[in-house]
């Protein structure tokens, strides 16, 4: 548990490919496909939303995660929030165990008093592509998300893409984040800072009129 730094780049879905050989030749091998599928929650008045927090249920290769999570800050698509993780049984979230990791007292505030009324808001389905880089003595997970982002409201069901990005900071100086984005920068035409998470993503396609 602790904060995350990552930064997130939105990838235009023609430069994907030219994106992946790129991370194949700094990494020096291909990317390690890995299909995740995400549910997120909140109670049907979004109090986790309002109270500038996050919560899901993930399915992966090795079983299923639940994850909270702040908002925090994005700029420039440095995206900087505290996250809290961990495996459990099965589809099913896991409150109390979050309760006792959760170290913010107003987040876990919120996630409490949310936790009886909670329903599921949307879906994100994807796959992450992984390589693992070092820059400058850094470590970094470097990631490309494809897939889209699933909501049905009143029997409408809606969706919208994901293609970006993502350079998570494993060990080392966040300098070495806006070093790797910057490389990227010049080698892939169209890239763009994303300050807007995949949850917040969700809650757009849910609010869309």
């Amino acid at each position: 548990m602790g904060m995350e730094h990552e930064i997130k780049l939105a990838l235009p879905a023609q430069q994907v490919q030219a994106a992946t050989q790129w991370f194949v030749a700094r990494a020096g091998k291909d990317g390690e496909p890995v299909k995740l599928g995400n549910i997120y929650f909140d109670t049907p008045q979004l109090a986790l939303a309002s109270s500038k927090s996050a919560l899901r249920l993930r399915h992966t290769p090795d079983g299923w995660l639940q994850t909270f999570k702040t908002v925090g800050n994005a700029a420039n698509g440095l995206h900087s929030r505290h996250e809290w993780e961990m495996p459990v049984a099965g589809a099913k979230l896991e409150i109390d165990a979050l309760l006792n990791a959760c170290d913010e007292p107003a987040a876990a505030d919120a996630l409490r008093a949310a936790a009886a009324t909670l329903i599921e808001l949307f879906q994100t389905n994807f796959t992450r592509t992984l390589w693992q880089l070092e820059v400058d003595g850094a470590q970094i997970e470097a990631a490309i998300d494809q897939g889209e982002v699933l909501a049905d409201v009143d029997g409408d069901a809606r969706r919208a893409p994901i293609s970006e990005i993502e350079l998570e900071l494993k060990a080392g100086d966040e300098a070495a984040l806006h070093t790797l984005a910057a490389e990227l920068g010049k080698q892939i035409a169209g890239l763009a800072p994303d300050n807007v998470s995949k949850a917040q993503r969700g809650y757009q396609l849910r609010a869309r009129a």
